[in-house]
């Protein structure tokens, strides 16, 4: 069943990503441990987009109960700006920033050095784009990879990535590949692919194909769980879904590269709220990973 996608890019504007400010001192981000251990389980606070517009630490306490080891923003609901006291809040509860989708102009002139001060500061390591329209566009998919690559390249030696995530457009056919392979085939391997494997699941593709074609580049990666038409039986909760989620974490774990297991719970069903939804995710994933 497709999903329908709330404008991200005005949920973010909304959440204050738009206040982040320059001039904080940088911090030490976590450094990558070359795939030797196995990737950790964070939640895509978009989740709980809802109950995060009203009560954000309320949901950050919630996220410190679920016994995973971080949180992926997308958005800060009154943190902007305020690198310190986000990441104070971030250790007192437990939790690691595992990653953040903001927008390509984050990655624009003097943005840059702005979106990296804030960054570093709560040590995110992940600067994920999650959706460019410039991506599918013909004319303009090649500009975008430029500006990612040379994005890369000056995070790189500040322990920091940039990427792209991906829903259903990005398979679209031109010039005999689709534009998800056309971007990491003219994007260097420090440009991070976040797979949301759920949408590419959705869209016809192997996800587990797809990260043993592009080995290392996915440092993070999106664990959506997704219902196919006709599958009966199933529903959108991990590991009661149609994605099979048992070969993507093997194949994550053995050559994606990847540090994160990132859950984002986009619908919820049964007339359950999303924290269930999100509390009952996290433990089938749990439950595969433990495998």
């Amino acid at each position: 069943m497709e999903l329908r996608s709330m404008n991200r890019r005005d949920f973010l504007k909304a959440s204050g990503l738009s206040a982040l400010a320059a001039g904080l001192l940088p911090r030490a981000v976590m450094g990558q441990d070359g795939g030797k251990k196995p990737a950790r389980i964070a939640l895509q606070l978009y989740s709980l987009r809802e109950d995060s517009k009203k009560d954000f630490d309320a949901v950050l306490a919630e996220v410190g109960k679920l016994g995973i080891a971080g949180v992926e923003f997308a958005g800060y609901h009154g943190y902007g700006g305020k690198a310190k006291e986000l990441r104070q809040r971030l250790d007192d509860l437990g939790l690691v920033a595992a990653g953040t989708h903001i927008g390509t102009g984050s990655f624009r002139g003097d943005n840059l050095q702005r979106t990296i001060d804030f960054h570093q500061a709560i040590g995110c390591k992940y600067l994920i784009v999650p959706g460019d329209k410039d991506f599918t566009n013909p004319e303009k998919w090649r500009a975008l990879a430029e500006l990612y690559s040379a994005t890369a390249e000056k995070l790189k030696p500040l322990g920091m990535a940039c990427g792209y995530h991906n829903h259903t457009a990005e398979f679209k056919q031109h010039e005999g590949k689709s534009f998800f392979e056309l971007f990491a085939d003219n994007t260097p391997a420090d440009v991070v692919l976040q797979q949301d494997c759920g949408w590419s699941f959705h869209a016809g593709q192997d996800p587990v194909a797809l990260i043993k074609k592009y080995p290392g580049r996915f440092g993070t990666v999106h664990i959506k769980p997704m219902a196919r038409r006709g599958d009966a039986g199933k529903k959108a909760i991990i590991g009661l879904d149609s994605v099979p989620w048992s070969d993507v974490v093997a194949a994550c774990n053995q050559v994606g590269g990847t540090e994160w297991l990132t859950i984002e719970q986009e619908s919820y069903p049964d007339g359950k709220s999303p924290l269930e939804c999100v509390k009952a995710s996290v433990a089938g994933l749990k439950a595969i990973v433990a495998g």
